[in-house]
């Protein structure tokens, strides 16, 4: 699969408003193009830090700014572009072949990512040079 950064959407992801408070429910092949084999979130970053710094060879993601708001940086070997995240309903879908870089953590923010796999070590381009070598087979 060659895939770009422009492959790389955001989705709006279904809230339901309550004067109690608001939720949303995200779904996998119902609302985002994969079933959900894994959920971690990002948390506490340190101002000036960044996260990420890798591509997956195979992963869907899918980004949520749970709280606060951060950058993502998605590079496709050819072009970039920076997505600013900073609403829970709301999620940027990453395909397989795009490194990311994620950025600009406000104070408290919190990124939840739902993702396609389980933890698979293969899976992952750790380096540029990597990811460059996977990209031009």
């Amino acid at each position: 699969m060659i895939s770009s950064v422009y492959d790389c959407v955001i989705l709006p992801l279904n809230k339901i408003h309550n004067r109690d408070g608001n939720i949303t429910i995200v779904e996998g092949q119902k609302n985002i193009p994969f079933d959900i084999k894994r959920i971690y979130y990002l948390y506490d970053i340190p101002g000036g830090e960044a996260r990420g710094g890798h591509a997956h060879k195979e992963l869907y993601q899918l980004i949520v700014a749970a709280g606060g708001s951060f950058d993502v940086l998605l590079d496709d070997g050819n072009n970039k572009k920076i997505v600013t995240l900073n609403r829970p309903d709301y999620g940027l879908l990453i395909v397989p072949g795009i490194w990311r870089e994620l950025f600009e953590f406000s104070s408290g923010a919190i990124s939840l990512v739902l993702a396609s796999h389980k933890y698979d070590e293969e899976d992952y381009l750790r380096t540029y040079k990597e990811f460059n070598n996977f990209k031009i087979r």
